[in-house]
């Protein structure tokens, strides 16, 4: 068996740059730091930008060379100091295919409390199911004004779980917590 290779050896696409940003949604800096990724020679592996509250956050995940990595954390470091930006980036490596994990997404819909994110999260870990997406979001029903709870989950079940005994097992505990909820594979 061969040995894993250090960072600075890997081929351009093994070396990768985790970049966080939160700021206040009307100074977004997305252009400046998908510049900054493209003026370093880098490619731009994945994206996720998210308005919550008054606040964006954007996570980037910045592929290339070793060298055009360190060239992108120098003009990260500047551009968090210049713009005054919370800004972190750490380097980490591409994520094994997970091929024995079937993707199921998740809807609860129900009457706004306290602790329903918490509950479902910990049920699925108990399982050992990994939650890969989460969003989740309150509002007012147009009808009556009570507030509501809405969330989506996207999560990787191991191939060897019984799926209809899983799926009959959420929706028990999700009866028992007055929840509306479904259970269904991603269909792409």
């Amino acid at each position: 068996m061969k040995p894993t290779p250090p960072a600075s050896a890997r081929s351009g696409s093994d070396n990768q740059l985790l970049i966080h940003a939160l700021t206040s949604a009307t100074h977004s800096p997305l252009t400046a730091l998908t510049r900054r990724i493209a003026d370093a020679g880098c490619s731009l592996a994945e994206s996720r930008v998210a308005t919550i509250g008054n606040e964006v956050s954007i996570m980037l995940l910045a592929n290339g060379a070793w060298d055009a990595l360190a060239k992108l954390e120098t003009a990260l470091n500047k551009l968090a100091r210049d713009e005054n930006l919370r800004l972190s980036h750490y380097r980490t490596a591409p994520r094994e295919p997970n091929s024995h994990l079937l993707p199921y997404m998740v809807e609860i819909i129900s009457a706004d409390r306290p602790g329903i994110v918490a509950r479902i999260v910990e049920f699925f870990s108990q399982q050992g199911i990994s939650v890969e997406q989460l969003h989740s979001t309150r509002y007012l029903a147009m009808q009556t004004g009570a507030e509501m709870f809405q969330a989506q989950f996207t999560i990787g079940i191991p191939a060897d779980v019984h799926i209809a005994a899983l799926r009959d097992d959420f929706l028990e505990l999700c009866d028992g917590m007055n929840l509306d909820a479904i259970m269904d594979p991603v269909k792409f």
